[in-house]
């Protein structure tokens, strides 16, 4: 007897049943919806036994289970390399269509075009779809159809064709899903993890806090950003009903998010950008190899302490104020002279909100080798950044609690001559700027 045919939905960086791009076309299209979730191994190898970000998608997807079982379906999930996960589901499975939503990041785009010539073979299309963005790809360029580089143009034009049905939410009421049970779960420890206490953020929108968000951001001491990027990151939240919330709550709040939406597109057109600089004539600085001071860097013990406080609340939390993120960052860059690309992939193993589009956006931006208009001269104080954010010290006594006492360092390099030292080795290997 013929089997049922069924079209797939591949869940990826959008774990959540509603205003799903992807899921709502799959639903729509006619044929039972099997929702599908693959723990891929080359993932998950290099990860320590405890891992928040696994842990909680994990719990996301336990949830999402738990949705579909109350509808009279199941979570499909496999704990595998993504080809032979493949080669499985479609043996056991008569499969019409595959749906997914797109991903930009050079990895995933790599991932994708393989298994879509995987499947092509069988016969079986695959889709994908916008979802974790308002604009993708070429929806936004320049009236000679190249790539924005610059934020300013590109948020002009954005919010010049930014209209209300960039808002709409993606129907996914349709319960079309194929009565499945008993599908396999895999626990934590099956597949070579932990479990144990974290603290996750809330993924539900604060009004006040983002009505607020121009006049506290900067406040490292304070609840003054909305803490949502780790939903964002992984779908657990829509970013269309996010974004036309800022847009009538507060303009700053609103054009992070565009920020957002302009890393991603940069990186799509310029992936080189993901590991090599956007400006390839900084490849050529000559970093510095002191195992020591990125040492020290790391685990918050530079002397400087909005650097040691910000480098402890991330290795103890997960996430690290904005802020502060920027002056961690020119600080390795341009007081250490350590490669942005080690500090990036710091942060890529700390961080819960972890984006490789804004991540090495941002990184890129401190060490003045990306797409910014201010490069190499750009050298955050430290200290003056202290004195004008965290004046009364409540954000460094909180992460820095031996501060002022014989226990912390002393300063690992002097401000002045490291500032002349950037600016020296910056200008020897750039020609122009």
């Amino acid at each position: 007897m013929a089997q049922e045919e069924v079209n797939i939905f591949w869940m990826r960086r959008d774990l959540r049943l509603h205003d799903n791009h992807g899921l709502q076309k799959a639903l729509a299209a006619g044929k039972p919806v099997v929702v599908l979730f693959i723990f891929d191994k080359d993932i998950l190898e290099p990860l320590p036994s405890r891992d928040a970000r696994l842990q909680f998608i994990w719990q996301e997807l336990q949830a999402i289970k738990g949705q579909l079982q109350k509808l009279g379906s199941d979570l499909l999930v496999y704990h595998d390399q993504v080809e032979e996960a493949w080669a499985k589901i479609t043996e056991n499975y008569a499969i019409h269509t595959v749906f997914s939503n797109r991903d930009y990041e050079p990895h995933a785009r790599k991932r994708d075009q393989h298994i879509y010539q995987v499947l092509a073979e069988k016969g079986i299309p695959f889709k994908g779809y916008k979802d974790q963005v308002i604009f993708e790809k070429s929806e936004i360029v320049k009236d000679d159809a190249k790539p924005y580089v610059v934020y300013t143009p590109y948020m002009k034009k954005y919010k010049s064709i930014l209209s209300t049905k960039d808002f709409q939410a993606h129907d996914c009421s349709a319960e079309n899903y194929k009565k499945l049970s008993g599908l396999k779960w895999y626990s934590l420890e099956e597949m070579g993890f932990e479990s144990f206490p974290f603290s996750y953020p809330d993924r539900n929108f604060n009004e006040e806090i983002i009505r607020n968000y121009d006049q506290t951001r900067d406040i490292p001491s304070i609840r003054g950003t909305s803490r949502l990027s780790l939903h964002l990151r992984f779908g657990t939240i829509s970013i269309r009903r996010l974004a036309e919330s800022a847009r009538a709550w507060n303009a700053k709040y609103f054009n992070e998010l565009i920020w957002r939406d302009f890393y991603q597109q940069v990186l799509y057109h310029f992936p080189h950008s993901f590991d090599h600089s956007f400006r390839r004539d900084y490849d050529l600085i000559e970093w510095e190899q002191n195992e020591d001071h990125f040492k020290a860097w790391c685990s918050g013990k530079t002397g400087y302490p909005m650097v040691d406080a910000g480098m402890r609340e991330l290795n103890q939390t997960g996430f690290m104020h904005n802020r502060v993120r920027m002056v961690v960052a020119s600080f390795l860059c341009k007081h250490l002279l350590i490669d942005w690309r080690r500090g990036e992939a710091y942060f890529a193993e700390k961080l819960l909100d972890y984006d490789a589009a804004s991540n090495v956006g941002g990184w890129q931006w401190a060490a003045g080798s990306g797409v910014d208009a201010a490069p190499y001269f750009r050298v955050f104080n430290p200290e003056l950044q202290l004195k004008k954010f965290d004046p009364e010290l409540k954000y460094i006594k909180k992460w820095v609690p031996e501060y002022g006492s014989m226990q912390y360092p002393k300063p690992i390099v002097n401000h002045k001559d490291a500032r002349e030292r950037a600016l020296a080795r910056y200008k020897s290997v750039l020609k122009k700027d």
